[in-house]
């Protein structure tokens, strides 16, 4: 059984900067010092996507920072917040594929893990580059890695979901050939887990008989308003990271809001000290 742990949208900012009044870089700190802390046998941390909030490099550095803290090895992906080229500069130990697209593969007992790119650029022209895309070049390495698992259950680890998700402004901006990228899966039906990020939101089910998870961000969330087109709308709630375990049969799923977690973990510390106190 391996575990992974997954953080997705972390939107680091340059220093003294915050999103919705919140600090993405204090708020990941403490998630991966949690993670780190309760989960040391992890096998990998896996980043999905929006590494950053604008793709520069002084907070890619910054997240640097955070993630050289680790004993556990990361993967990290990009997401449509990225910037490939710069990210690439600033991470140069980050396998990519012989197209210089940030995608990669490994196999972990008996899965094979792939790490997909799915940013919709360059050109960086937005509303478009919110989407995502797995151009031809991607989907013919995709069908290679799947070829080559062999009898290895998969998992595949992308930033945008393939379908919709119930969110309708986000559903607007999701893989927009995930139609076809569900056919080539479904060729080789090896695939046992679909992991991504984009929504933040802590989201599960299945798609063409596919399992998927989704999770929320370690800083701002998607409010739940199932009605909304406007993507501009983020609340601050607990922070949280996701939890895999691969089984010989399917993968577990956990999430862990890990801002209650240590909420929890004091208020419970206290009341000991006041029982404590009161005995004596």
């Amino acid at each position: 059984m391996a575990k992974i742990i997954v953080f997705t949208d972390l939107h680091i900012v340059p220093e003294g900067k915050t999103i919705i009044g919140l600090d993405p870089y204090e708020r990941l700190l403490a998630g991966v010092e949690h993670a780190l802390r309760m989960h040391p046998n992890a096998d990998r941390i896996v980043c999905t996507g929006d590494l950053t909030n604008r793709g520069d490099a002084v907070s890619y550095g910054r997240l640097k920072e955070i993630l050289d803290r680790s004993h556990v090895p990361v993967r990290l992906l990009i997401g449509n917040h990225d910037e490939r080229e710069t990210f690439a500069q600033c991470f140069p130990d980050t396998p990519l594929d012989p197209k210089g697209f940030v995608q990669s593969a490994e196999d972990l007992g008996d899965w094979r893990m792939i790490y997909l790119d799915t940013l919709n650029a360059p050109p960086y022209v937005f509303p478009e580059a919110y989407s995502g895309y797995l151009c031809d070049s991607r989907m013919a390495w995709l069908e290679a890695q799947l070829a080559a698992a062999g009898d290895r259950k998969v998992a595949i680890f992308m930033h945008h979901p393939p379908h919709d998700i119930g969110f309708p402004g986000m559903d607007e901006i999701k893989l927009k050939n995930g139609a076809a990228f569900y056919d080539l899966i479904g060729r080789f039906g090896n695939v046992r887990h679909i992991v991504a990020g984009h929504v933040h939101r802590t989201i599960s089910g299945a798609h063409r008989g596919v399992a998927y998870s989704v999770f929320k961000s370690p800083c701002h969330q998607q409010p739940m308003n199932l009605d909304s087109h406007d993507l501009s709308l983020s609340v601050d709630e607990p922070a949280a990271y996701g939890i895999l375990l691969t089984t010989p049969y399917g993968m577990i799923v956990h999430t862990e809001d890990y801002q209650i977690a240590v909420a929890n973990a004091q208020s419970d510390q206290d009341a000991l000290g006041a029982g404590a106190d009161a005995a004596e």
